[in-house]
Parts: structure tokens; sequence; C-alpha cells
């Protein structure tokens, strides 16, 4: 499941170190292709939810190999795009599995292991995404620029392919839990708990990507670094990415509000820190790893969903990565705007903060609501 996590990663990153590349051989803007990393974020935002309800039913392993040949399938067509809107469209495809795999993935690691140890489990399969920015990206990027941003993605299709084999082969068979249906998943929409911690995730994991999005040109204009050692700076992102993943499963373990109400705090911190430090690229690149750390939220929040959606398991752990890309845009878009006033490439920090402060009053909300209920039962 894990080599699973790796391909969709690999796949969701690489495009966007090949804009200029994808740009030129289908003659349009590098705005333009932008809207190709737009439409697999939309694919993962409609699918989630969508494929989680349709296919309630589905024996879990037998879900997960085909949410896996889809992925693969959008990427081998990726590749063979004849043009820009037939490659927006490929991309909202191969977006379409990305949340429910993980939801179910993390449902099935939670449910081999004792509830003791279930952050570590989903941990494990989240651990393929947060490589995937340390090695899948840069060798699917140098395989783009070697042989054109084809061979990327048919590279990201051919990791697919061995994923859902081997899931085929080494995840033991679970079945759906027992009345699972369409309409009892949809009623994980009916909880005030679910929608507060995919609030959470929304709002207070957009620091991270309002930093993120614009890392390059901030190190290149404000730190002084040249563009040939970027990439170090977004090595030093996805290593803090591994370690927070580690690190965060083994905390929500212990103590799981804590650790989610810890992560937001320490992400506010080092949000505002970025702002001090841009402007020293030996500094700069060690807040950068910390930042990676905030990915610390994602095994929280996914263990979170869990025990808050009672018997509709599936579809709010697969919502869980919508409220990611919601992250992603909203902090790319924000980020953006103050850059676009004028208030400097190291605003994206403050926003961050801002945003990181922003989750922590809901996660806030959602505890003082929890406890009033238990008082009132």
């Amino acid at each position: 499941m894990g080599v699973g996590s790796f391909a969709i990663g690999t796949g969701e990153f690489v495009i966007m170190g090949l804009l200029p590349e994808v740009a030129r051989d289908l003659n349009v803007s590098i705005p333009q292709a932008g809207h190709v990393i737009s439409a697999y974020a939309l694919g993962v935002v409609v699918g989630a939810p969508v494929l989680a309800v349709l296919l309630a039913r589905w024996h879990r392993r037998a879900l997960l190999v085909a949410l896996m040949l889809v992925f693969a399938a959008g990427n081998f067509a990726s590749a063979l795009a004849p043009g820009y809107l037939s490659l927006n469209l490929l991309r909202f495809m191969a977006g379409l599995p990305h949340g429910t795999y993980f939801g179910v993935a993390a449902l099935v690691a939670a449910s081999l292991v004792p509830p003791g140890r279930r952050g570590r489990a989903v941990a494990s399969v989240m651990m393929g995404l947060t490589v995937a920015t340390v090695i899948g990206v840069p060798l699917s990027a140098w395989l783009g620029e070697a042989l054109g941003w084809r061979a990327a993605f048919a590279l990201v299709g051919a990791i697919g392919l061995l994923a859902a084999w081997m899931v085929r082969r080494h995840v033991p068979d679970s079945t759906p839990a027992p009345g699972a249906s369409p309409w009892r998943e949809l009623g994980a929409l009916r909880r005030g708990q679910v929608w507060l911690t995919l609030g959470v995730g929304a709002v207070g994991f957009g620091g991270l990507f309002s930093v993120f999005s614009y890392i390059k040109p901030t190190m290149i204009e404000v730190a002084g670094l040249s563009p040939s050692r970027v990439p170090l700076v977004l090595a030093a992102l996805g290593l803090g990415m591994v370690a927070g993943n580690v690190v965060g499963a083994r905390l929500a373990d212990r103590n799981l509000l804590r650790t989610i109400g810890g992560v937001l705090l320490w992400a506010v911190l080092v949000l505002t820190a970025f702002c001090f430090t841009a402007s020293h690229a030996l500094a700069a690149t060690a807040t950068v790893f910390f930042v990676g750390t905030i990915g610390a939220l994602a095994v929280a929040l996914q263990i979170r969903l869990m025990d808050v959606a009672g018997d509709a398991q599936t579809l709010a752990a697969a919502l869980n990565h919508s409220a990611f890309n919601m992250a992603n845009a909203l902090g790319a878009y924000l980020g953006g705007v103050t850059i676009a006033a004028g208030l400097g490439w190291t605003s994206t920090g403050w926003v961050g903060a801002l945003l990181a402060l922003g989750g922590l009053g809901v996660f806030a909300l959602s505890l003082s609501l929890e406890r009033a209920a238990r008082r009132r039962a």
C-alpha cells in the first residue's frame, strides 16, 4: 500500500517541475500549463467522496487494486495526451482515485494492528507519499528532462501497476463492514465533528502549502540561492515531511488530541520563523526542513476522522485528502495575494502562520463542542 502512495505522490508533484516542458510541447503559456495541476487537484476533491460512497460495498483489497489500476491508466493516458484540453481531462481522471485510495489504505492498515499502533500503521502507508517528495519526484523530473515530460507520466503509470500487483499479492482480503452501503457512508456528512476535523486540515494545513508553493522564487530572490541549489531546499522539505510522518505517528499513538494541537502550534512558530530566516540561505534551508515536519498533521487527522466518523469510515477517511487539496489551493492562493499586493516573498510565512492559527481555532471549537456533548450525555 505504501508503494501505491509513493506512485500517487510522485504523480501529483512531478508536474510542478516540468511545467516549462509541458507548456513548450503543447504550445501554451506556463500559467496555462499550471491548470494541469489544478485539474488533478479537482479530480481528488471530486473523486474522494463520490468513489467512497459508490463503492462502499466493495471488498477493500479489490477496491485498492481497482483504484490503483485507474490511477495507472490515467497516467499512461496522460503520457499519450494529444493536446492541452485532453491532458487536463486525463489529469482530472488520474486524480479521481487519489483520496479514496489513501482513505481505504489507511483503514486497512489500522485494522491490521492493535489500537495503540494505528498511527504508525497509517504512517507506513503515508510514508510512500513523503518519500516520493525526496526520491520519486526528483527521479521523474530527471527522466522528464532527459526523455520528455511524457516519459515521467509513463514511469508513474508503471509504478502504479507494480503497486496494484503488490496489493493483490500481499494485502489480506477484508470484507466491508456489516451493513455497509452508500447511504450509511453519507451519514458521515451529518456528523459535525467530521466537518470540523476536515476544517482543521483544510485551514491549518494550508500554511505548509503557502510557503511550499513559492519556495523556489523566495530562495532565489530573498536568500540569493542559485537555481541549481534550489533542489537541495526541496529535498530538505521532503526530509522534513518524512521526519514529521514518523515522529507524528508515534506521538499520535500516545495522545492523539495533544498531537494535533501541538503540531498546529509548532506550525505557527515555524512558519513565523521562516519570515525572519528566509534571507539567510542555511537558516532558511533548516527552517524549510521544519516546515516539512508540519506534515505530521496528516496522520493525526486521519486517525481523528476514524474516531469521529462512527460507522461511515470510508467516506470520512477519503475526505481527509480532499481537505488537504483544499489546503493546497487556499495556501497557494492567499500567498499569491500577499505577494501580488507587494508584501514580499516572505509574506507567505505570515499567511501560513495565520492559517495555522485558524486551524488551531477550528480544533479548539471541535474540542469544546465535544466536551459539551459529553456533559449533556
